[in-house]
């Protein structure tokens, strides 16, 4: 027996139509491949150029022959491995987390396409719950667990190395709905339930309960409609059901800002809630807008504080934020499904995703002082849109019910009529040399950015005064791609074997030949055409109202088809519909139109194999035999007891055909042809000729049929004629009373047979051998005929599909074929509705190719090679057929395999010419190449920049060598990320880098890099004792030592004036500049001025005294009621505080404290008191050991300078790396702080060593440029003091190691590719 098949045997799966059951599961990477559930497969694509990567189909359990629905599907939040292992056993970064509806957890291979291994989800005391949610939490720099959402209200973590469950929370009766991981802390993330129950979890490993930290929240809503459904749904057995099926139309979603921390966007079916979880307060509630269908999922924006929500009626709604408030206004609606060219109903959104890449480029891009921001085109169909009102744009994706994927193109644009102060655009153009259409991304404050990003002038240096005027600034979405899958769930599958005497649809006498298409029909009426060469739908006609009961194809041009309705209750009867589709034109064209419901409805449909005669099988009424010319003729009607009709296939083509024959050539059992029969048999056989020249007339074909009471025959179709074939009758007789039969297949000279009891009898009808066995099985519903081509040893491979859907293949050429049978009934991992063999072989060592169509709406080739001759046993194939064909090229480095996808990393890292991207195509327009001339073909260094080398020089040249057979076919970028790539490449290594990383879904390296030229220049400037400037824009120097009390005084003085709601989101989540931190905290203030309670008031408190503002704070702290348990101790640091402001003030506070008294203490207090005394190092340590780390930060940056300063960020730094590990953010912090030695140990510990040498190289060239920018004037010692880096200097031991370990490396990584096989589509 062959053994079970690897699933690298699916040379092609196309994936049904996702559904309601799929829980509208759907993951973007950041390298742009869209992952979305459909049945249970995970379909894979690349969004840049919107194809079908591959589908990867959930294996079934065993105890079932069918996979459950997937309902979950989470990306690998693990990043394209550095280091270099000798073999490639797995990807983590292609690994994908599923979930499905009988509560199986696993993680999917991408390279295998077939599970890495599932987790530990057995739950003997309870039934299977299906996962509902799937979410990434980090718990050490390595290391991730994965928690699930399973049930009504379970949640579970697991070790993701080892798959077993640490820990479990049941919230019932609580609903859990989804679970998000914290932008900010990948070791927090937050579950939300129906009813606004809120969890937070933050994970300290994944050993035990013991490393699980939760805190219980609510967030207040109605939850009127939920009990209405629940009362609805009491009686119904909910089974371990999610969420999600148990009431699909009512959905809870939420997402974390990507600006601030600690604040989330809720989404409930009819409301909008700002919640921030350190207040645990609501901040802002909005009703559903008016129009709009119930909330589906809420999506944020980095690059504006704006989110994105999606509705259950396909529309689309933007919501921004107000100025100073945490209130979001909707400023645009859009629709996701047009109301032209869709279907009546229109197709449910299932599934929405944003593109996280777009952002790391466009903050990329903006660092570019020559070019606009919006210069990178996403999109060229949207080339004629007017770049100069767009600020910013990114992708949406949206996946809807009828298989189709659409790819949207969100803008923020200013208003045409917005006009700019001629006095900013000027220091806007001095100071960033950009043209005056470009915006700044910036926050609610004009304290944002856009530098040169070589001269690594600091934050502070380079503010832009311009602000884009919120309500000035316009939202608009516009369809730029979509991809179109199977439409519905298949019905029918028909596969064209025209025979040589089948003439192309557009006359002539030309034979029409095998096309590599396949034809489904669905149940929504639809006809889907699908190209094998390429793993597509060709094309989609809408033939049909109801479902396509039969479908045949007529040569290879042209599709026959039929549906059936019942007619009203008045007339009854059945309204049968008949459709020829042309394929090359579109038109539909019926026949056979009746004026009255027929009393029978059309059973099946049989097309000869010359597309010429179609037989129309009707329920207990006569078969109709028709001449499909251009007119269909009606020949005659046969009014016998068939149960089965099959035509003959084509006859096999001898091996050299000298001249017409007129003999079968279907060689017999023993290698002979056999003996010429009678002319029937000569007239049927004369499709084997070369041509056809003679009249139609005299070509015929026959078709085998049997009867109820068993009997077989064989008629002849010749023109108008039909005879009687005269076959010569089997020696045994073939009636049988244990089983009606049921199917049939015919190719000269055999007739085939399978009844509903297994059985399964072939018949020679030109010899009158005959044979059977049974299958021990159910009944047999199809047969098919194999093709053949010459030199096949067999003619009597057969593919049998079961009644109860699954199937087996057959070699009735084996002298045993049942011990020789391919029995796999769980091979596809989906019950079968239909099978048919694909007839494009051409010599006798190609595979078999079976094309099946799964019970889950899937579409499958599967691949059979005979892997021995003498029994015919035939085994998966391990490889597909051949290269998929691809429209355009599939650009994503990322598949590449891990060697060569590091060699394209580093490539693009060192410095590339754009033209090398374009060297054997003509992509890349002139404009873009910077190459003088064209290197040789054998010599590849002149592609290479002249950049600081670093490693082996040697090595880049063999890298591109290696890469050439991508190249080659343009499918390592595609061409907007070229001409991205042109711009920046002689910008810098640091443009470089963070281009490379932004490639390969890296957006926090990307993120890091882009940050590091800030935090190195703010660490000089602290060494050279040169105090920064302030921007052009300042109006006044802020002292932060001596006069922050008195600049301050006023709380109104501490809001930020700026109307701006355009920010550099992602780069805030690096912030270590006290300007910056110190505005950030002023802007959270006045979000919580209007809220109430003890908790928040002291939370308030307490973000005063971070930012200086003391007057305020001790104005609230004496507002308290001496009733309250929060009286003594406000009192207590009121007078304090006073103290420090004026002594009339502590006057006053003494006045009011003496008048009251007593009660409790807080930990907080401390802190407070340091500061009232001027101890701002201990505060900071304090609230630090507190776990208080960004408000430390805060007050740091308040009050402290200097060393004092650098021992905070430094300490910052220390956690963000060991406790929330996150290394990109840890490294900026630890250069601002000067511990630049820290920061390379940290990425040597990580196993980073190309990074770690690029850091080298990245600080030297940043350190040389700030040397050379001090002016001639200087003072001589401040050039001293900044001569060498500290930590970094050329003599260090660290230093040189990573520079020998990093040219190790090139060379491991070079031997590697080599051995490595190009990656194959």
């Amino acid at each position: 027996m062959p053994s079970e098949p690897s699933s690298a045997s699916w040379d092609c799966i196309l994936p049904g139509p996702p559904s309601k059951h799929n829980g509208g599961s759907a993951d973007l990477s950041a390298a742009g491949l869209l992952a979305y559930a459909a049945g249970s497969s995970v379909a894979i694509l690349d969004t840049h150029s919107m194809q079908l990567v591959s589908t990867l189909p959930l294996p079934p359990p065993s105890s079932s022959a069918a996979s459950a629905f997937i309902t979950s599907v989470r990306w690998s939040p693990f990043s394209l491995p550095h280091h270099l292992l000798e073999t490639e056993s797995s990807s983590p970064h292609l690994q994908l987390a599923v979930g499905d509806r009988h509560g199986r957890i696993c993680l999917l291979d991408f390279r295998s396409k077939s599970p890495a291994f599932f987790f530990d989800t057995s739950n003997p005391n309870s039934p299977k719950l299906g996962v509902q949610d799937l979410c990434w939490i980090q718990t050490r720099l390595d290391s991730w667990c994965l928690a699930a959402i399973s049930g009504p209200s379970l949640l579970s973590i697991y070790n993701a190395t080892t798959g077993r469950c640490f820990f479990k929370y049941d919230a019932s009766p609580e609903y859990f709905s989804c679970i998000r991981r914290d932008p900010f802390d990948s070791c927090h993330s937050c579950v939300l339930g129906l009813r606004g129950f809120l969890l937070s979890v933050k994970l300290l490993g994944d050993e035990s309960e013991n490393d699980v930290m939760l805190k219980e929240l609510k967030v207040r809503t109605d939850a009127t409609e939920l009990h209405r459904l629940e009362r609805d749904s009491a009686n119904e057995s909910s089974n371990g059901a999610p969420v999600s099926s148990l009431f699909p139309n009512y959905m809870a979603k939420f997402a974390f800002s990507p600006h601030w921390k600690h604040v989330i966007l809720v989404g409930f079916p009819r409301e909008l809630v700002s919640f921030d979880l350190q207040y645990e307060s609501v901040l802002f509630t909005a009703g559903l807008p008016r129009g709009c269908g119930k909330f589906l999922e809420v999506l944020p924006d980095v690059n504006m504080e704006v989110f994105y929500c999606a509705h259950l009626d396909g529309k689309l709604t933007t919501w921004r934020r107000k100025e100073s408030e945490q209130v979001h206004i909707m400023c645009s609606m859009e629709e996701l499904v047009p109301s032209i060219g869709t279907t009546v109903p229109s197709p449910l959104v299932l599934a929405v995703a944003i593109s996280q890449s777009d952002y790391t480029l466009q903050d990329i891009i903006r660092r570019c002082p020559d070019t606009d921001p919006v210069d990178f085109e996403l999109d060229n169909p949207l080339a004629f849109i007017d770049e100069s009102h767009i600020i910013s744009k990114t992708h949406l994706l949206s996946v809807s019910d009828d298989g189709k994927v659409w790819k949207w193109l969100l803008t923020a644009e200013r208003s045409k009529d917005a006009r700019r102060d001629s006095a900013c655009v000027k220091k806007f153009d001095e100071i960033c040399e950009v043209p005056s259409s470009e915006v700044s991304s910036s926050g609610q404050r004009t304290g944002d950015i856009v530098t040169h990003p070589d001269s690594i002038n600091c934050r502070e240096n380079s503010q832009v005064a311009c602000a884009v005027v919120s309500d000035e600034v316009s939202f608009k979405t516009n369809l730029v791609g979509q991809l179109h899958l199977l439409s519905s769930a298949i019905s029918m599958l028909a596969v064209p074997s025209p025979s040589l005497t089948a003439t192309l649809a557009r006359g002539g006498n030309s034979p029409a030949v095998a096309v590599p298409l396949v034809a489904l029909g669905t149940q929504s009426g639809t006809i889907d055409v699908i190209d094998i060469s390429a793993s597509a739908v060709a094309a989609s006609f809408s033939v049909h109202n109801s479902v396509v009961r039969g479908l045949r194809w007529l040569g290879n041009s042209r599709l026959v088809s039929f549906s059936y309705t019942q007619g009203s209750e008045k007339t009854g009867g059945y309204v049968n519909k008949l459709v020829v589709t042309c394929l090359r034109s579109g038109l539909n064209r019926t026949f056979r139109v009746m004026q009255k419901p027929e009393r029978a409805p059309i059973r099946a449909l049989r097309a000869s194999s010359s597309g010429r005669y179609l037989l129309i099988l009707f329920r207990d009424a006569p078969v109709e035999v028709w001449a499909m010319t251009k007119t269909p003729i009606m020949l005659r009607s046969l009014a016998l007891p068939f149960t089965v009709l099959e035509w003959t296939l084509p006859t096999v083509p001898r091996p050299v055909p000298n001249k017409p024959s007129r003999t079968s050539s279907f060689l017999s059992r023993g290698g002979n042809p056999p003996a010429e029969t009678s002319s029937p048999t000569k007239a049927s056989s004369t499709d084997t000729k070369e041509g056809a020249d003679g009249a139609q007339d005299e070509f015929s074909e026959s078709f085998a049929f049997a009867l109820v009471n068993g009997a077989l025959g064989v008629f002849e179709v010749q023109g108008r004629r039909i005879r009687d074939f005269r076959p010569k009758w089997p020696t045994s007789s073939f009636v049988t009373s244990d089983g009606l039969i049921t199917s049939m297949a015919y190719r000269l000279p055999h007739v085939v047979t399978g009844d509903r009891s297994g059985n399964i009898r072939w018949w020679d009808v030109t010899t009158g051998q005959s044979s059977s066995f049974n299958t021990h099985r159910d009944g047999i519903r199809r047969l098919k005929f194999s093709p053949v081509v010459p030199g096949d040893r067999s003619r009597g491979r057969i593919a049998v599909l079961f009644y109860d859907n699954t199937f087996s293949v057959f070699d009735l050429d084996s002298p045993d074929p049942l011990a020789n049978s391919l029995l796999q009934p769980q091979f596809p991992g989906t019950l079968v509705l239909e099978l048919d063999w694909l007839p494009l072989r051409t010599d006798k060592d190609d595979p078999l190719v079976l094309c099946i169509a799964g019970a889950d709406s899937s579409f499958r080739l599967v691949d059979l090679n005979v892997s021995d001759q003498k029994t015919g046993v035939m085994s998966p194939r391990a490889q597909p057929i051949k290269e998929r064909f691809r429209p355009v090229p599939l650009p994503s480095p990322v598949l590449l395999p891990t060697p060569h996808a590091l060699a394209l990393r580093m490539i693009l890292q060192l410095g590339v010419k754009p033209s090398w991207f374009d060297a054997f195509g003509s992509v890349m327009s002139e404009e873009y190449s910077y190459v003088t001339g064209t290197p040789s073909a054998g010599d590849l260094r002149g592609y290479m920049i002249n950049s600081p080398r670093v490693g082996d020089s040697a090595v880049p040249e063999m890298l591109l060598k290696v890469l050439e057979p991508y190249h080659r076919e343009a499918c390592l970028l595609d061409d907007e990320r070229v001409r991205l790539y042109s711009k920046i490449v002689k910008r810098g290594s640091t443009m470089r880098l963070a281009f490379a990383a932004a490639v390969f879904g890296e957006s926090m390296e990307a993120l890091f890099w882009l940050q590091l030229p800030h935090a190195l220049k703010h660490l000089m400037n602290k060494l050279a004792n040169k105090s920064p400037q302030q921007g052009p824009h300042t109006a006044q120097t802020r002292d932060i030592d001596a006069s922050v009390l008195s600049r301050i005084s006023s709380k109104r003085k501490s809001v930020p004036e700026s109307k701006n709601i355009l920010i550099n989101g992602q780069l805030k989540l690096m912030a270590f500049d006290q300007q910056e931190l110190w505005e950030r905290a002023n802007e959270r203030l006045t979000w919580h001025e209007r809220l109430e309670g003890e908790e928040a008031i002291q939370n308030r408190v307490h973000e005063l005294v971070s930012v200086g503002n003391l007057e305020a704070a001790v104005s609230v702290l004496l507002s308290t009621s001496p009733e309250s348990s929060y009286f003594y101790v406000n009192a207590l640091r009121a007078v304090a505080l006073s103290s420090a402001v004026s002594t009339s003030l502590l006057e006053l506070a003494v006045k009011v404290v003496a008048a009251n008294m007593v009660r409790n203490d807080r930990s907080m207090s401390g802190t407070h008191l340091l500061c009232a005394v001027g101890r701002y190092q201990e505060a900071c340590s304090q609230l630090q050991d507190a776990g208080y780390w960004t408000d430390a930060a805060t007050l740091a940056a308040t009050h402290l300078k200097g060393s004092d300063y650098a021992r905070v960020l430094q300490r910052w730094a220390d956690q963000v790396l060991h406790v929330e590990h996150n290394i990109w953010r840890a490294l900026i912090l630890y250069v601002a702080a000067g511990a630049l030695q820290e920061a390379l140990a940290a990425l040597r510990q990580a196993q980073l060593p190309d990074t770690a040498a690029m850091f080298i190289l990245v600080c030297r060239e940043i350190h040389v440029e700030f040397l050379s920018q001090l002016d001639s004037e200087e003072d001589e010692t401040s050039k001293e003091k900044v001569s060498n880096l500290p930590g970094l200097d050329p003599s260090n031991e660290e230093v040189i190691a990573v520079g020998e370990y990093f040219g190790q490396y090139q060379r491991k990584l070079v031997h590697l590719c080599m051995d490595s096989q190009p990656y194959a589509d």
